[in-house]
């Protein structure tokens, strides 16, 4: 039970992530999510720029621990999802380019959600 959980937690941390990168688009279709998905931009983008650790990390790598799993198994979320959360290599530099990445991604959709909305109108 607990490594479900913690797969779990993976689920949702990825799930964040692609929200973070691409949440924008939501507002197309409804405005209103730019105002859950602003602040999603910004977090995620802070915790690239400060190199700080995701909360959901250690909470999974916690409860893999308590099922007496190594933090990183051999299931499909460990085969593929956590090398999308955790690339080998991942330097500070790398996570400066992934924060610019966010921020360029979603001022590019925020732009084009922009143009629509006042082409609308």
């Amino acid at each position: 039970m607990v490594l479900l959980l913690a797969d779990l937690i993976v689920l949702l941390h990825f799930a964040f992530v692609a929200f973070v990168v691409a949440g924008g688009l939501l507002a197309l279709r409804w405005p209103r999510a730019a105002w859950l998905h602003l602040p999603a931009v910004a977090w995620g983008a802070a915790v690239e720029f400060k190199g700080w650790i995701c909360p959901l990390t250690p909470l999974e790598n916690r409860l893999r621990g308590m099922g007496g799993a190594d933090s990183h198994g051999g299931d499909f979320i460990a085969r593929h999802l956590l090398p999308l959360l955790y690339p080998a290599g991942l330097t500070p530099d790398i996570q400066i380019l992934l924060g610019i990445g966010v921020l360029a991604t979603n001022t590019a959709i925020y732009a084009w959600v922009l143009y629509h909305r006042f082409r609308r109108s």
